[in-house]
Parts: structure tokens; C-alpha cells; sequence
């Protein structure tokens, strides 16, 4: 609307555009809030899911260290075995 069709208006027709172009804001206002706090969310979520994967590998670390300490203690377990047999055999043997 042009500057000349906007004094040709009354105070009324003038009041009445205030008042839409006041909702409108405030429409504006309302769905930027909403739009924020979804972004909000969103950044909520990649953060819990980066945690999640952190989290994830630490644990996968923690299972690996605990198998080859199981491995290391089957090993030995082996080992003492053979040891034990072996003395026996040669006890046996004498």
C-alpha cells in the first residue's frame, strides 16, 4: 500500500491494520518460540546421542579388556595344568 493510499484511509481503517499487523506479530512471536525450543530439542538430542555413542565405545574398551583378561587367565589356568601333568608323569615315571 502506497503512502498516498494510506493518508486517504481513516483513523479507524488505520486502527484496524494496527490491530492485524499486532496479531500477526504476536502469531510470529508464538511460532519463532516454538521453532526455537524444537531446535533446542534437536540440539538436546545429537549432544545425548554423541554421549551415547562415547559411552558405547568405553564400554566396547572395558569388554575387551576383561576378555583378554579371561583369555590371560584361561591361558594360565592351561599353562599350571600342563605343569601339574607333567610333574606327575615324571613322578609317575620314577
Amino acid at each position: 500500500m502506497t503512502e498516498k493510499e494510506l493518508r486517504r484511509l481513516s483513523r479507524m481503517d488505520l486502527l484496524e491494520m494496527l490491530l492485524e499487523q499486532s496479531k500477526e506479530v504476536e502469531q510470529l512471536r508464538a511460532e519463532l518460540e516454538t521453532v526455537k525450543k524444537q531446535l533446542e530439542d534437536r540440539r538436546i538430542m545429537e549432544q545425548e546421542a554423541g554421549s551415547i555413542a562415547e559411552a558405547a565405545l568405553r564400554l566396547n574398551k572395558v569388554f575387551e579388556a576383561a576378555q583378554q583378561a579371561a583369555d590371560q587367565y584361561l591361558e594360565n589356568i592351561r599353562t599350571q595344568a600342563e605343569i601339574s601333568q607333567n610333574g606327575e608323569t615324571e613322578n609317575e615315571a620314577e
